[in-house]
């Protein structure tokens, strides 16, 4: 299939609609289905495999019965395969893109940018694969040689989001697959059908039977849990809110799993008296508005130095009132859906609790009558300190703006959450840049830009937005373990 798309008719009837397991696809033992819906239209798009436990252990028996064999796999066989996979996904990109705005709502041009970015990981990891190293030496007492390798973990479970359906993807399964793991994928509700496109093209890159696994389900807990119970099981990755994510390691806790958890956020987006305010703003909206702000590394509190705040303020609700919002797929939208209907209310009611502590409306502020669901761009400034859109995960298109008077209190305002994933400083004063650097406690950051991801730099926060990284060399290391000998020295 070429570049180009198909129709949206003849793109749906094409993708997988069933689970995969073990190198087929398969539907649910008891036949259950689940809906899924485009959140522009509400309107049902498919119909697919709905598993149960059952399914989930069916799944988790293919991996552990390909693992020994995909360990001793040669690396450069599991990166070739990776980028096969990378280069089929470039072929059908714009079926890819069309079937990620359709399920999720993100406008074309995203998705289309979503694809560069999460293909990416299927390339890097292609690299990485041939690149596990070990070390070899004496020991420091001179009796013996220190042998040092890393080898796959082994069989995991990969659970991801429905905001960024196919990097998610493609971020957990490229390492797994370039250390040597098999695994169980499971991919949000919501948005599944782009995972199962992801999986098709590495069935037909090569991909053997039993590598990955895919479980699609409206029962998450059910099908989870016991395949975080089974003792074979050696890897957890999530990615999602930090209450799934702490209760998903209390149960990894009892088999004493290797996790990796990216979780939730709270951005803090810092913007000086001394900042290039077209920069400043131009970083704003990548920040906020990239996927309708649907991303655990959007800014969500807007920390501006009282001497340019207006100016900003003014600048970004101009900018602000230039988007436009529409189903991803008709020609120069910029804002699509928010996933759902509860995902509406959910960022209007933070939004009406603001104004009514006292924040100034400066531009949207309402849901949009359906169909579909859709939040207006929305600008507030001086938002009171105990307003809970402050202290929450926005998830929507939503600006919060606070001031401040001196460096010392940005910080103080930027690292008053429990979150600790990305912030972004604008800034033209080099010393204060690196200051920030140290002083926020985030575990990324962006410095005069207002997009950090990228497959070659490790991805991750600290506090409760997780532990681990995906992305650059550190991603692969989350997929290994390190296995130590000792030797004494020949005797002649």
């Amino acid at each position: 299939m070429s570049a180009s798309a198909r129709s949206e008719a003849e793109l749906l009837a094409a993708v997988p609609t069933k689970l995969f397991i073990g190198g087929a696809w398969v539907d649910a033992e008891d036949g259950k289905t689940l809906d899924v819906t485009d959140p522009a239209t509400g309107q049902v798009i498919a119909s697919i495999a709905d598993a149960s436990a059952a399914d989930g252990m069916r799944a988790l028996d293919a991996a552990v019965a390909a693992q020994a064999e995909w360990a001793a796999t040669a690396p450069r066989e599991r990166g070739e395969i990776l980028r096969r996979a990378f280069d089929l996904l470039q072929q059908r990109k714009e079926d890819a893109a069309l079937l990620m705005t359709i399920e999720m709502g993100k406008p074309l041009a995203e998705a289309r940018g979503e694809i560069a970015y999460g293909g990416e990981f299927l390339r890097w990891f292609a690299e990485e694969a041939v690149r596990i190293t070990g070390r070899y030496g004496s020991n420091p007492e001179g009796t013996g040689r220190m042998i040092v390798t890393q080898r796959p973990v082994g069989p995991s479970f990969l659970i991801t989001p429905w905001n960024f359906p196919l990097a998610m993807a493609t971020r957990k399964l490229a390492p797994a697959i370039a250390a040597g793991c098999t695994s169980v994928i499971k991919p949000a509700a919501l948005t599944p059908l782009t995972t199962l496109f992801i999986v098709g093209l590495l069935e037909e890159a090569g991909l053997p039977a039993g590598v990955v696994n895919v479980v699609t389900t409206s029962s998450s807990s059910a099908v989870s849990a016991p395949i975080i119970a089974d003792p074979r099981l050696r890897k957890l990755s999530f990615t999602g809110s930090t209450p799934v994510g702490v209760a998903l390691l209390k149960q990894a806790a009892d088999g004493v799993l290797k996790t990796s958890m990216e979780l939730g956020g709270n951005a803090p987006f810092l913007v000086f008296e001394d900042a290039d305010l077209d920069k400043a703003v131009d970083g704003a909206m990548v920040a906020k508005f990239r996927n309708m702000g649907q991303a655990c590394t959007a800014a969500n509190r807007f920390i501006v130095h009282e001497a340019v705040a207006d100016e900003f303020a003014r600048r970004l609700v101009e900018r602000v009132g230039e988007l436009s919002v529409g189903r991803g797929t008709e020609p120069g939208v910029t804002i699509g859906p928010l996933i759902d209907d509860n995902a509406v209310a959910k960022v209007g009611s933070l939004v009406t609790d603001a104004v009514s502590k006292g924040a100034t409306l400066l531009a949207g502020g309402s849901a949009i009558d359906g169909p579909g669901a859709f939040f207006q761009p929305t600008v507030i400034d001086r938002v009171s300190a105990d307003s809970d859109i402050l202290r929450e995960e926005i998830f929507g298109p939503v600006v919060s703006i606070i001031r401040f008077t001196d460096e010392a209190e940005a910080v103080a305002k930027a690292n008053a959450t429990e979150y600790g994933l990305v912030g972004y400083v604008f800034t033209e004063n080099l010393a204060r840049g690196q200051r920030l650097i140290d002083s926020l406690e985030t575990g990324m950051m962006g410095l005069n830009t207002g997009v950090v991801s990228n497959a070659a730099a490790p991805f991750g926060g600290i506090k409760q937005s997780g532990l681990g990284r995906e992305g650059g060399f550190e991603g692969i290391h989350e997929y290994l373990e390190t296995k130590y000998v000792l030797t004494p020295d020949p005797v002649e």
